[in-house]
């Protein structure tokens, strides 16, 4: 199993080619932490623009469909718009290229992944009248094409949608992340940084990035921006969904290695969804910190 899931031959190389003096490191965490905020909403915006948008189309009707289809437009919030699309799979409003969809059948247009998502926009909100779906959309801020989740929301025969999107962090944005949160370990020291690590609202959580850090001799998290209550917790005999024994690898290969990478299956904080990710480690004292990224093989 180890040859599966572990790779250390010349981990400690690779991590330390991506590990800078503290200064340098301190700058690309914050020049991170600064590009991945920009225009980027979440969940409670798009949720409450999926509320005005109902109260706006129970409304005005055919009105608010046009509205819902200016770029400019007033439903236009940074990098959230409004889609409606009707049950006979004909799209009503959108403001992202709608010269090219809107008035237009869409229930075989695929998304970058090849899921039918407008079909799913309707299955999703069959039985209830409510849901959410994901999918793989560009997004008119970035120009990127990124993860996106969509609330829906059905009102008569028109289903409404504002999606968020939720990028996906690179190998190197992690490698990054570790190097940032390294050297804020060595500039204040372990107390004052597991503090910060332990913030999810703070700088070493950003998207489906944060730190983690846990001690070599006890086996116990001392900080876990996805879930700051784990924090004290032993988890010497944690194991990943395919039953890796996670915690044990990573204190071996830092013990072993001084740094090195882990690949295991593990929930991603963003998508709530159970995902491949690979995990950067790296000795400091008598803990290892480590930051993973996630991906869909």
């Amino acid at each position: 199993m180890q040859a599966n899931f572990i790779r250390i031959g010349a981990a400690l190389a690779l991590a330390c080619a991506f590990l800078p003096a503290a200064s340098e490191a301190a700058s690309v965490v914050t020049a991170h932490t600064q590009t991945a905020v920009v225009a980027r909403a979440g969940r409670a915006q798009a949720e409450a623009l999926l509320e005005r948008a109902v109260v706006a189309y129970v409304k005005d009707g055919a009105a608010a469909l046009a509205e819902f289809s200016q770029p400019a437009g007033s439903f236009v919030v940074g990098d959230l718009y409004v889609v409606a699309l009707g049950t006979d799979g004909v799209l009503k409003a959108s403001a992202n290229n709608p010269e090219s969809l809107v008035g237009k059948p869409v229930l075989d247009v695929h998304d970058a992944a090849g899921n039918a998502l407008f079909r799913d926009f309707l299955d999703a909100t069959a039985a209830t009248g409510q849901g959410k779906t994901q999918y793989l959309w560009r997004n008119p801020v970035s120009n990127h094409i990124e993860n996106k989740t969509a609330l829906l929301q059905r009102v008569g025969d028109v289903v409404l949608a504002v999606g968020y999107y939720t990028p996906r962090s690179t190998a190197e944005q992690a490698h990054a992340f570790l190097n940032g949160a390294y050297a804020e370990l060595e500039r204040v020291g372990p107390k004052k940084a597991f503090k910060e690590f332990n913030d999810p609202k703070g700088a070493f959580v950003r998207n489906d990035l944060y730190v983690f850090a846990i001690g070599l001799n006890d086996a116990r998290y001392r900080a876990n921006g996805a879930n700051p209550g784990l924090a004290g917790k032993d988890v010497a005999n944690l194991h990943d969904a395919a039953g890796t024994p996670i915690v044990a690898e990573m204190i071996s290969i830092v013990n072993k290695q001084g740094a090195g990478y882990i690949d295991y299956i593990w929930r991603n904080p963003v998508t709530n969804k159970v995902e491949n990710k690979t995990a950067y480690v790296r000795r400091s004292g008598d803990a290892l910190i480590g930051v993973g990224y996630y991906s869909v093989k």
